[in-house]
């Protein structure tokens, strides 16, 4: 009778440093960017540990994976933030079979395309920082704005008309009746 082996895995899997999962960067991290580092790594289990760097993951597998749309670039942001992923090319939306995904790096990974791991996420020294890193990326907008967005940040209400800051009109606080009708009004008032 052959002695079975107790540490054996049997499947693909992904190893992470226990002192890396103990780092405050690792432990700030929002379920968002959990799921976004995750389903990377299994992009680069599906490429068999190669292409790191060149890990083609779209919004739409992000969403299949259970992340909601508007949390994705803020995730991902954060993983930048705090050392755990870097975007090695920026994708870009277009109509129908010519978008462009975005390309990652996950620099603490030692496989074939990086046998060297760099281990970002080790300089960020305490929760406290950790902590200000995470949310200041995450608040972050887009470099190149968006136009369609009102000035205080909720994409749902349009901005305020260019009429209203002319000079020749002003806002009114109530209305004022132009009924033309006399019903109802005392002599003294005509």
């Amino acid at each position: 009778m052959a002695r079975r082996k107790l540490n054996k895995i049997d499947g693909q899997f992904n190893a992470r440093l226990i002192e890396m999962m103990e780092s405050p960067a690792y432990r700030v991290l929002s379920l968002s960017a959990h799921r976004v580092l995750d389903r990377v790594c299994i992009e680069l289990a599906q490429h068999g540990g190669n292409d790191n760097g060149k890990l083609p993951v779209t919004y739409e597998h992000f969403v299949e994976y259970g992340i909601h749309r508007h949390a994705i670039a803020p995730a991902i942001r954060e993983l930048q933030a705090l050392g755990f992923l870097i975007v090695t090319q920026h994708g870009r939306p277009s109509a129908g079979e010519f978008r462009i995904p975005n390309l990652f790096l996950i620099p603490w990974v030692n496989c074939r395309s990086t046998p060297d791991p760099t281990h970002d996420w080790r300089r960020i020294p305490d929760i406290e920082t950790a902590e200000m890193v995470a949310r200041a990326a995450r608040k972050q907008k887009s470099s190149d704005g968006n136009r369609h967005c009102a000035s205080d940040g909720n994409r749902h209400r349009r901005a305020n008309s260019p009429v209203m800051e002319t000079g020749t009109t002003v806002q009114v606080s109530e209305t004022i009746t132009t009924s033309i009708s006399r019903v109802g009004t005392s002599e003294a008032t005509r």
